[in-house]
Order: structure tokens, then C-alpha cells, then sequence
């Protein structure tokens, strides 16, 4: 079981903490690295391997990841020059992937079974699988319907809910043939695709523990929560 982490962002959204660190080095509680939680779930899910797709400031992931064996999971990289969008890095390694694979990002504290993930792929015969998450969004403003200058509904702060895409995906190989190494491709393009194309993607639903470290609240949020949460994190790691 081989996955791929996402790891070359610069991570300006949550600039201060990303100016010397890059984003999957922050830490989180007492002193663990994202990247670190990452690489010990993934192998308490049965992952012997996984390439980490590196770029600004990746030397420095580099250096303290190693091989991974500290964590049990045999890493190797790989290193995007520019940058290629979502997906567009997996391109550049696809002939070394197996045909399935897991592929996430590297800044994604959750208690998902990244294992099962793989295996309901692997079971679908879907190109590809999205892990999904409930989300609602608040409306803080009374919404109005209107029809040629005319009023016709009104709510007032309505709420609407969402699926939406957790960053981890179950991913076949020959799904990434068509597309040039060294090019730009974002996850975007690659669904809009598959839908085009009548080659649905399929959906893994997931209820659990999920948070996506993209802003300073959202990092400030997780380093609240991982005292309480930390043996649901970590556990079987």
C-alpha cells in the first residue's frame, strides 16, 4: 500500500508560522510535526510506503523525515520545480506509482482510516475516490429571492449544507494517462473531467474527526484540540 503526500505548497495562508517552516513541519500540541502524525497513521493503516512530493522550503522536509523509518513507512521524494497544481505532481512520478494508491495533503489532522480508503477504491473500480466531509455554511445576512426586480422569496440567515472534499483521495494510475508530465493539473480540472467523460468519480463518506490546517484560526484550533484528541489521532500508532 503506497501512498503520495502533498507537501510543496508555500503555505501563505497561514503565514506567520510558514515564513521559515514549511506547512507539514508546524507542529501540533506537544511538539509533533503534521507531517509526523501523518506518517504514523498512515502506517498503523498498513502503508509500507509513500513518496512525498516536495517544493518550497523541501530540503528542510527532507532532513527531517529521512527515509521514514522512524515511522515504519519507506519514504521517497519528489521534487516540483514549479508549481504544478493538485494533482499536475503526480504526473512527473506516475511511472513509478503502483496502479492504486492513496494521494492527500500534506496539512490534514484527522482520525480517517486512510487504509479503508485505499481499499474501497481499490473495490469500486472507480478512477478515483474523494473522501468526503459534512460541512454547513451559515448565511449571516437575510437571503433574498428575486425575479425581475421583483422580490419573491425571502429567508432569513439560512444555512445550507455540503459535501466537500477532504484532500485525501484514492487514485488509479491509468487515470492519469492523457495528461503531460511537467504541466499544470489541478484536483478541479481532473474531476471536471471525469464527469465530462462519464467516468464518475466515486465518494467515501466520512463523519469523524477533520480538520483542514489551511488558516492561523484553524491552526490555533488544532493545537487546542490535540491534547483531548491526540490517542483518537494517533491511535494504533
Amino acid at each position: 500500500m503506497h501512498a503520495v503526500i502533498l507537501a510543496g505548497g508555500k503555505g501563505v495562508r497561514l503565514r506567520p508560522y510558514t515564513t521559515a517552516l514549511p506547512k507539514p513541519l508546524v507542529p501540533i500540541g506537544d511538539q509533533h510535526a503534521i507531517l509526523e502524525i501523518v506518517l504514523r497513521q498512515l502506517a498503523s493503516t498498513g502503508f509500507t510506503s509513500c513518496t512525498i512530493a516536495i517544493g518550497h522550503l523541501g530540503e528542510i522536509i527532507r532532513a527531517y523525515v529521512g527515509d521514514g523509518s522512524r515511522w515504519g513507512v519507506a519514504v521517497d521524494y519528489s521534487t516540483e520545480e514549479s508549481p504544478l497544481g493538485t494533482m499536475g505532481p503526480l504526473l512527473t512520478m506516475r511511472d513509478r506509482l503502483p496502479e492504486s494508491f492513496l494521494v492527500m495533503n500534506g496539512d490534514v489532522l484527522t482520525d480517517l482510516d486512510f487504509g479503508d480508503v485505499l481499499r474501497q477504491h481499490r473495490g469500486s473500480g472507480a478512477p478515483l475516490t474523494i473522501a468526503t466531509y459534512a460541512r454547513e455554511v451559515r448565511i449571516d445576512f437575510g437571503v433574498l429571492t428575486t425575479d425581475d426586480r421583483k422580490v419573491v422569496a425571502f429567508t432569513e440567515k439560512p444555512s445550507m449544507d455540503y459535501r466537500v472534499s477532504m484532500g485525501v483521495y484514492g487514485l488509479s494510475r491509468s487515470t492519469l494517462e492523457g495528461y503531460t508530465p511537467g504541466l499544470p493539473l489541478g484536483f478541479d480540472e481532473l474531476v471536471l473531467d471525469l464527469l465530462r467523460s462519464g467516468d464518475e468519480p466515486h465518494a467515501y463518506e466520512f463523519d469523524g474527526y477533520w480538520l483542514d490546517i489551511g488558516r492561523p484560526d484553524d491552526y490555533d484550533r488544532a493545537n487546542a484540540e490535540f491534547t483531548t484528541r491526540k490517542s483518537l489521532l494517533l491511535k494504533g500508532a
